[in-house]
């Protein structure tokens, strides 16, 4: 279980508490300046805040700052490179390239596009090789910051159903920020509870 329990920021986020089990997806709405972004933030620890967070019975106050994020990931619109090409952010040892085939494939990207540089390609293939090499490390919690910004409706849906379909093989659980009811009403079309509902503080 994922819990939250009265996590806050000064100015830029209200009080808020809720708790996710495993294999539940949770969309996160709310007007711009409400929070949502500052609130995932929050829960990968990337921003000071009150309030406690836990993962079953880990404390997010007495983890490791890096030791956290591998559980509990942020993945954002914006994405980051930093080698010469894309599969050296990638493990393509024998043992681990045959999934990375499948998960490229699940994601309507071509393998060759392992062999090309950062700046050569787009935002949308970029956002979704990020949620490949971040899952490498089977978080728990995937804490999803509008990843299918970039997307056209037909990989949008190839991204949502391949972030369903880790949630329900590891027993992990995501909370979704998405501006698009469309988006919403089938992430939640299956969930036994509604979005949260974020306003401003």
């Amino acid at each position: 279980m994922f819990k939250v329990n009265q996590v806050a920021v000064a100015g830029r986020l209200s009080a808020i508490s809720f708790e996710l089990q495993p294999q539940e997806i949770r969309c996160i709405t709310g007007k711009s300046g409400s929070g949502k972004s500052v609130l995932l933030r929050a829960l990968a620890d990337l921003e000071v805040h009150d309030g406690e967070i836990w993962l079953n019975d880990l404390s997010q106050s007495h983890n490791r700052p890096e030791d956290w994020r591998r559980q509990v990931m942020w993945f954002s619109a914006e994405t980051a490179w930093w080698r010469e090409d894309m599969a050296a952010h990638f493990d393509v040892n024998p043992e681990k390239t045959a999934q990375l085939v499948e998960d490229l494939q699940a994601l309507q990207l071509e393998k060759n596009i392992l062999k090309q540089l950062p700046r050569n390609c787009s935002s949308g293939e970029k956002q979704r090789l990020a949620l490949i090499r971040g899952l490498v490390h089977q978080p728990k919690v995937l804490l999803l910051d509008e990843i299918t910004a970039n997307l056209d409706p037909e990989t949008t849906q190839a991204v949502e159903a391949f972030v369903m379909h880790y949630v329900q093989d590891h027993q992990a659980c995501a909370l979704w920020v998405t501006h698009d009811p469309l988006q919403q009403q089938r992430l939640q079309a299956k969930q036994p509870r509604p979005p949260i509902e974020l306003s401003k503080p």
